[in-house]
């Protein structure tokens, strides 16, 4: 097991913390900053989810005219962990 955390670019959390257990799937997500009650029910719902089932389901999802989303950006993180 191994924790993250992922500086966002151009999103209201700063941060996203997260462990990628051993056999590859991410739990314990959280965000620093961002909306905070919907930011927890994106963690809920990936819990246990592999790296690449978060990815191909939140990459992409964007907020307002930003260019990106914290469920983006969540989706970027994982991507980064090895």
């Amino acid at each position: 097991m191994k924790d993250y955390s992922y500086n966002t670019s151009g999103t209201c959390a700063k941060v996203i913390h997260f462990t990628k257990t051993d056999d590859g799937k991410i739990t314990n997500v959280s965000f620093e900053g961002g909306c905070n009650g919907n930011l927890k029910a994106v963690s809920k719902l990936v819990d246990g989810m592999t790296a690449q089932q978060i990815h191909g389901i939140l990459s992409g999802n964007l907020c307002g005219s930003k260019g990106t989303s914290c469920a983006d950006q969540l989706a970027k993180a994982v991507m980064t962990a090895d």
